[in-house]
């Protein structure tokens, strides 16, 4: 009983140490970051820091979590705060933490009974006994050899272990496994590449419903496995053993099929060799020139033919097709280059003649890092010996699809449209073929010396809508041109008694004395609510972003609310109406909503819009200009000025508005006009 007397004070130890950054401590009172920093300012009992650096400190979970209770700022520190808390100061790393909290809470999930059995004893007593329970239930989950072999439990993990539990009762084990890892990856947003869940749902609709064993080479967090549906057996490879391990907890508790796991290089060391599958679903690193050349000259797998130093995303390729049975499909997520380098040619001509790539599809730019290019998805499937192969190969081009930057709103549209052509062509072998946007090309018309495959280079540009349409914005533009002239504000007029300046206040002191509430946006939250993102708010659209699934409760947007970017040291303040409300205000904005019997939404956002306001109240980091929403300023007026004010900053809000339309259907006609006298649509007369 002493050594787990010893232990368990150790493990309490450890707890009280963990850290909490500003950002955290603002979370767990559910204010501003800048409130914190007023705390330390004003508050001389506020706890001292404890680590990080002079900009970025760190400050004693236990102390901050006393000094917000004192002060009545926190009743309690909500569940889920406390065990990411844990995860982030575990002294092997946030990995480790999770791979062990994933663990028990799959224990937790299949095995219920058995884990309030353990928990009803000391820390170093179950830390004994819920080793070879726990290697039992997950080698009976995971397989022989599993990922988390590697990271066991011990005495001091026994705290995080329960806490994760007791959130698994709160939340679901999957849905507390997924919390935790979200807040991992979110702290760490450079150190994983990660394919979003709109485009790995695409992937796995093409790999087809009839897909029951799927292989991802190159795993990563398991996005691309967690997406398919009605699967009996997973099979994950990654070089890196914690995201193997991360990826077998993720499938594992996502769902009931199968699930084998493995850490090693996939072209150096195929931990499947002997496997074939229904599909295979990869989003390979991009570029590599270490992927193993020289040593892999001679094998088996270079079926059409051996990669070029250059050339690794082709090696991931034939990887694919060679853990496909035959009519399997694989679906690879490939950068733009892989269709045209001549390197590749031979290679992509042999895929062609003998039937193993039947669609490339360009995306449009921003449906996966690398952000700024139009990556393409390559759809193959495993030749059976002596078919024909088909004769054409489908190519799609989605640009057109996600025009103005609004990739996040249009994104069902594309995933359609690619599923529709896709399921046509997989049918008959053709599609309608639609200007632009796809088309089934002869492979006879592909195999020159080039054998280029970008689809935008193949398909003929979609016709500029003729006379009819470019009408039809022609008289568009006129009456929007006509609004705009009729709200020009009238001329500015001086104050017949001179510049008089009120008294003044800033928005930090109207939130303390209860006039507005102040909100700070996370873009993530509970439910299925759009997203208000910092571009929506410049550009004056509606909501274009999606939630990222976490277990907060989201701030939806309320007719009158006032949201204001608080990066990029513009002028810009943008007022709530009904087409905007109910969205989630995202990252970098501020949301601010007043009293109405106090403030008036128009009033406040007209002189948050001030330059000088803005100036003042903007502090310059090394790359970006961030704005102190609560520094600005706005003068003290009774409610009924205010009103006057905010009708006159309304009218400026609509006249920009219509400036605004006219500008883009002015493009819109330009352009039209180009395209229809380029294909012969318009005449020059």
């Amino acid at each position: 009983m002493p050594e787990e007397n010893a232990a368990a004070e150790v493990t309490a130890a450890e707890v009280a140490a963990a850290e909490v950054t500003a950002a955290e401590v603002a979370r767990l009172a559910g204010v501003g970051r800048a409130a914190v920093s007023n705390w330390r300012r004003r508050h001389a009992d506020f706890p001292k820091p404890v680590g990080g650096t002079e900009t970025s400190p760190s400050f004693s979970l236990d102390e901050v979590e006393h000094w917000l209770r004192a002060q009545g700022k926190l009743a309690e520190v909500p569940l889920r705060e406390r065990v990411w808390q844990q995860i982030a100061a575990h002294p092997g790393g946030a990995v480790v933490a999770l791979v062990q909290a994933g663990g028990a809470l799959l224990f937790v999930r299949d095995r219920p009974t058995d884990w309030l059995e353990l928990t009803a004893v000391s820390d170093a007593r179950m830390a004994t006994l819920l080793r070879p329970v726990l290697d039992q239930a997950l080698g009976a989950r995971l397989g022989p050899g599993h990922a988390l072999a590697e990271i066991p439990p011990d005495p001091a993990a026994m705290p995080l272990l329960r806490a994760a539990a007791a959130l698994a009762a709160e939340l679901g084990a999957r849905q507390a496994f997924e919390f935790l890892l979200g807040r991992h990856l979110d702290a760490n947003p450079r150190q994983y590449t990660l394919t979003p869940d709109g485009l790995a749902a695409l992937m796995a609709a093409l790999a087809g419903p009839a897909a029951r064993t799927v292989l991802d080479p190159a795993c990563g967090t398991g996005s691309l496995l967690r997406a398919v549906r009605g699967a009996t057996a997973l099979y994950a490879q990654d070089s890196a053993p914690e995201l193997a391990a991360l990826a077998a907890l993720r499938l594992a508790l996502n769902g009931t099929p199968q699930v084998r796991a493995a850490a090693a290089d996939s072209l150096r060391a195929d931990a499947f060799a002997q496997d074939t599958v229904d599909a295979v679903l990869c989003h390979p690193p991009f570029n590599e020139r270490a992927w193993g050349h020289e040593e892999l000259a001679y094998d088996p797998r270079w079926e059409y033919g051996f990669p070029a130093r250059t050339e690794s995303e082709l090696a991931w390729v034939q990887h694919a097709l060679a853990h496909l049975r035959e009519g399997g499909t694989a679906v690879l997520l490939m950068p733009p280059a892989v269709a045209a380098r001549r390197s590749g040619r031979r290679i992509r001509a042999d895929l062609l003649r003998r039937g193993a790539l039947r669609a490339v599809v360009a995306l449009p730019a921003g449906a996966a890092p690398p952000y700024g290019i139009p990556l393409h998805l390559w759809v193959l499937r495993r030749p059976a010996p002596h078919a024909a192969p088909p004769a054409g190969l489908l190519l799609i081009d989605t640009a057109a699809l996600a025009a103005d930057d609004r990739l996040r709103s249009v994104w069902p549209a594309v995933h359609e449209a690619v599923q529709e052509a896709w399921s046509a062509y997989d049918r008959t072998g053709s599609v309608a073929q639609a200007p632009g946007v796809s088309r089934v090309v002869p492979v006879i018309e592909l195999l020159d010396d080039d054998v280029d495959l970008t689809p935008a280079r193949h398909l003929p540009p979609p016709t500029a809508g003729g006379p009819a349409e470019l009408t039809a914005v022609r008289e568009r533009l006129g009456e929007t041109l006509g609004r705009a002239a009729r709200l020009t504000p009238p001329a500015a007029a001086a104050p017949a008694g001179g510049t008089v300046r009120p008294p003044m206040t800033t928005v930090g002191e109207l939130a303390r004395a209860g006039a507005l509430e102040l909100h700070t946006g996370t873009g993530g939250g509970t439910g299925s609510a759009p997203v208000l993102t910092e571009q929506d708010v410049s550009t004056g659209s509606g909501p274009t972003g999606t939630l990222a699934p976490t277990a907060d409760e989201p701030v939806l947007t309320a007719p009158g609310d006032v949201l204001v970017p608080l990066v990029g040291g513009a002028a810009i303040a943008r007022v709530v109406d009904e087409a905007t409300a109910g969205a989630v205000p995202g990252r970098g904005l501020a949301l601010l909503r007043p009293d109405p019997a106090a403030l008036d939404p128009w009033f406040l956002a007209g002189f948050l819009r001030g330059t000088a306001n803005t100036r003042r109240a903007s502090s310059h980091a090394s790359t970006a200009t961030r704005l102190d929403v609560r520094r600005l300023r706005l003068p003290r007026l009774p409610l009924a000025q205010q009103q006057g004010y905010g009708l006159r900053f309304q009218a400026l809000a609509e006249f920009e508005d219509a400036l605004r339309l006219a500008g883009r259907l002015g493009e819109q006609l330009v352009q039209g006009f180009h395209d229809g006298l380029s294909d012969g649509t318009v005449t020059p007369e």
